[in-house]
């Protein structure tokens, strides 16, 4: 059976209570919507949940997490970009803002809704705007020196998870040197090294999830913003750029010899 939303009536209606809005950031295929699927999973019937995928041009995600059956279908929705995925969590968040609060008001009460980004490179962030706290995914197969790499997100979102570590045997990484080298880049701020086989590494995960929210219920939670992308350009014939945080329109500072 669908689960119903609110009723629509002409009389005002109330506000709806803000949930929590918790980004889960990070490159393409570094498993960020089976980390989605395993937060709903594990706590869906603890708390009230929703999910917001980001895609360039399909629903993929949003889909998937559908078929697995985490939540009901109509507490997860998709934002199209159609563009670089960072500049509809950073730039202009505006669609997936009227997405988050559309859930808000659709179930409300909510307690957390999940933003995914849409698979993007290592200085991609979450405006503070659209966010009050983000996590950046990492998986071993992406290389045992991603974390050497640096970047905003590793550095200081404010967890980050070093994803399929179980992997790591067979890849020829050292999952153990990769958390090493990410607490050292972030100077005390948590780090989660995660398999989803691992109930030890699934429990920390689920922790710091409650953690984030038992802060935001109490009105000590502060959204911080990890810091503006480095400069870079979307194609060969495009001027070098930087994009502005909060939320604001991004400019195009052009480069001599570029």
């Amino acid at each position: 059976m669908p689960e119903p939303v609110a009723a629509q009536v002409d009389s005002p209606a109330k506000t709806p209570r803000r949930a929590l809005r918790l980004g889960v950031a990070g490159p393409v295929g570094t498993g960020k919507t089976s980390l989605i699927g395993l937060i709903c999973s594990r706590l869906g019937r603890e708390l009230s949940l929703a999910v917001v995928t980001n895609d360039i041009y399909t629903d993929e995600d949003a889909r998937m997490l559908r078929a697995a059956n985490v939540l009901s279908p109509q507490r997860i929705r998709a934002v199209e970009t159609g563009a670089c995925p960072h500049t509809a969590i950073r730039d202009d968040v505006t669609a997936n803002l009227m997405a988050v609060e559309d859930l808000e008001r659709d179930f409300d009460p909510v307690d957390i809704v999940l933003v995914e980004s849409g698979g993007d490179n290592l200085t991609a962030t979450f405006s503070p705007a659209l966010v009050d706290a983000q996590l950046f995914v990492l998986d071993v197969a992406g290389g045992g020196d991603v974390v050497r790499k640096g970047g905003p997100g590793i550095a200081r979102a404010d967890l980050l998870v070093v994803n399929k570590t179980d992997l790591a045997p067979h890849v020829g990484v050292d999952a153990d040197r990769m958390v090493r080298e990410g607490r050292e880049a972030r100077h005390g701020r948590p780090v989660v090294a995660l398999s989803r086989h691992d109930p030890s590494a699934v429990d920390a995960l689920l922790a710091w999830v409650r953690a984030t929210l038992a802060e935001f219920r109490a009105e000590t939670l502060v959204p911080t913003d990890p810091g503006p992308m480095a400069p870079h350009q979307h194609g060969p014939d495009s001027t070098s750029h930087t994009h502005a945080g909060r939320g604001t329109a991004h400019g195009h500072d052009v480069q001599p010899g570029h």
